[in-house]
């Protein structure tokens, strides 16, 4: 039976053989071949339908090893951590309150084929949210995008940090667990790549969290990070028209982009109510099961997760 899967344009399709290593004529071989191991894998239980599973192997440019460990991964941390990393009902009032604000965004037009993200931290009150209720909206675009954004799985994603409007206590609600967690999960268990992560109209206490969190990233991630203090910086990088309206660009409207995103949530519900069924169950995983509190300590410090 022919993978199904949503067909790509040429374009898309040549980059994804440049890049990814991907072969029209193998795809229904290789998600064989996934699907054949997470059967023996009594441990875990995953989505697999072919577009989902095929994110993943491009995500991990069709290394079979590498799939097989990054889709290992995304489900120990999602069943381990639900609070962060599984959401499963898209209509709980804080979430879309926080969405409605438009905290994250991700725009219409690509650059060079790569989705733009915007992250305004300064947009959600410190008195009334925290960083882990903005970072739930955002596993919720994530998990979208993973479905149905073919630019962003084969060309990556440019995440734009706006810090206009933030204050020290949005800062310093990133603790050190938590931005260990974070990073583990983007490298390491979710398969959309970031192309460049900008960081624009930084803050006094921007730069403690940020060399907090650069030594926990790759060495690859950190050559990937750019610090701007005003936006004609950025705007090197990213050019003006590749913002949205309200920055002077051409990029669509946070108001229109949001209220587009919040009728996926909609038709997404079903989706993310069945996220509760999928994970893994330590007690049944081949070998010793996962001691959490072994790495990450006492103090919530992540040290080694290693589920290969």
């Amino acid at each position: 039976m022919a993978p199904q899967i949503r067909e790509i344009s040429a374009e898309l399709q040549a980059t994804a053989k440049e890049r990814l290593n991907e072969d029209p004529d193998r795809i229904e071989a290789d998600l064989v071949a996934l699907k054949t191991w997470i059967a023996q894998q009594p441990h875990l239980n995953p989505r697999t339908d072919d577009q989902f599973l095929v994110g993943f192997l491009r995500g991990c440019k069709y290394s079979l090893e590498k799939t097989k460990s990054k889709l290992d991964k995304y489900y120990t941390l999602r069943t381990k951590y639900p609070e962060l990393f599984n959401v499963t009902d898209v209509n709980d009032p804080k979430l879309r309150e926080i969405h409605r604000m438009g905290p994250i965004v991700y725009l219409p037009n690509t650059l060079d084929g790569a989705r733009i993200g915007m992250f305004r931290i300064g947009t959600t009150p410190t008195d009334k949210y925290n960083i882990v209720d903005v970072m739930r909206v955002g596993q919720v675009m994530q998990e979208i995008g993973l479905i149905e954004d073919d630019n962003a799985i084969i060309n990556g994603v440019v995440l734009i940090m706006d810090m206009k409007s933030a204050t020290a206590a949005h800062m310093f609600q990133m603790t050190p667990g938590l931005a260990k967690k974070m990073t583990v999960f983007n490298e390491e268990a979710f398969p959309m790549r970031p192309k460049a992560q900008h960081f624009v109209n930084t803050i006094p206490g921007f730069e403690t969290v940020f060399n907090m969190i650069k030594p926990m990233m790759s060495k690859k991630q950190q050559e990937r990070l750019f610090v701007h203090g005003k936006m004609e910086s950025l705007t090197e990088h990213v050019p003006l028209k590749y913002l949205p309206k309200e920055y002077g660009g051409e990029n669509g409207s946070i108001e229109e982009i949001v209220a587009e995103m919040d009728k996926k949530f909609d038709q997404y519900r079903d989706y993310f109510k069945a996220n509760a069924q999928y994970g893994t169950d330590e007690k049944l995983r081949p070998g010793n099961p996962i001691d959490f509190d072994s790495l990450y300590g006492t103090e919530g410090s992540f040290r080694k997760l290693n589920v290969d």
